[in-house]
């Protein structure tokens, strides 16, 4: 039986046959997380600066017809260090001259408030030279920021894939490069 742990530990990380042609995957929508195929809800973020760490606004409808990588991330959560920030420096450095994409880290603060503060975006964003807007999403001590609630993550870190529709095709803990990458070469070129 494939589990959402054995997936993990493959470095296979789920993408519906459906939605991507990625053989060996398994749809997010199996564990009960993400809106994969739904359309994408408009981010209801209110802190979000740009690449020199201005601030600046994000809309989801700013970006007609383009395609949107969003990284949820915590600063203290270690997978995000391990592989979701290696993968969003990966992917937006490989892809950053087509401007048919765009990309945007979003900390979604669900736990460790006092921690995982609005300063530490500027932060991770100068550790990984992440070239792209980034956003400060804390909802409330006793609920989640509306990013989860909205794209109904399961923690992070968490990567999500908008087509130029504003459908959600890809909705889950991590990706794989390579074929990310090669995917959206073939769909932008």
């Amino acid at each position: 039986m494939v589990t959402r742990r054995s997936v993990l530990k493959s470095g296979l990380i789920a993408i519906g046959a459906t939605a991507l042609p990625w053989p060996g995957f398994v749809s997010a929508a199996t564990t009960g997380y993400g809106i994969q195929g739904q359309f994408a809800p408009e981010l209801q973020v209110d802190f979000w600066i740009d690449s020199n760490g201005n601030p600046t606004t994000f809309k989801l409808a700013d970006h007609e017809n383009k395609w949107i990588f969003l990284k949820c991330f915590q600063s203290w959560c270690p997978g995000c260090h391990s592989h979701g920030f290696p993968a969003l420096k990966q992917m937006s450095d490989a892809l950053a001259d087509n401007s048919d994409i765009v990309f945007a880290g979003i900390q979604t603060v669900f736990e460790g408030h006092y921690t995982n503060t609005v300063d530490k975006v500027r932060e991770i964003q100068l550790q990984y030279d992440l070239r792209m807007p980034m956003g400060h999403d804390p909802g409330l001590e006793s609920a989640s920021p509306r990013t989860m609630l909205d794209y109904r993550t399961g923690g992070t870190p968490w990567m999500i894939l908008i087509d130029p529709e504003r459908k959600v095709i890809f909705n889950d803990f991590g990706i794989n490069v390579e074929k990310a990458i090669s995917f959206l070469v073939s769909q932008t070129s």
